[in-house]
């Protein structure tokens, strides 16, 4: 055998710690229905995280607290079949193959 050693607690600590920051979501699933307050979705894209959100209602209207920023700060909103895909800066949808 070889001189390979892993140290399993410290692994786990340091899971347990990626786990309870939530700078470190990428894709957050969430429900469009105006009961969010807009800064809120603006802050979570500043973040750099992706926003699915089911779009329960008018999308324009649920949309218009926070769309403009976001995209003012380089980021894209997307509305595909019942749903809102907002992106930060740098991260863009591809719709080629709609």
């Amino acid at each position: 055998m070889s001189d390979f050693d892993l140290d399993l607690r410290a692994m786990e600590e340091h899971i347990a710690d990626d786990e309870d920051d939530p700078e470190g979501t990428d894709i957050v699933l969430d429900v469009l229905d105006g009961s969010t307050p807009p800064a809120e979705r603006i802050e979570t894209v500043a973040e750099g995280c992706v926003l699915l959100l089911d779009v329960d209602g008018d999308v324009n209207e649920l949309a218009a607290g926070f769309a403009r920023e976001v995209a003012d700060m380089g980021g894209n909103l997307v509305h595909f079949r019942g749903f809102l895909v907002v992106t930060p800066p740098g991260t863009t949808v591809d719709n080629s193959r709609l």
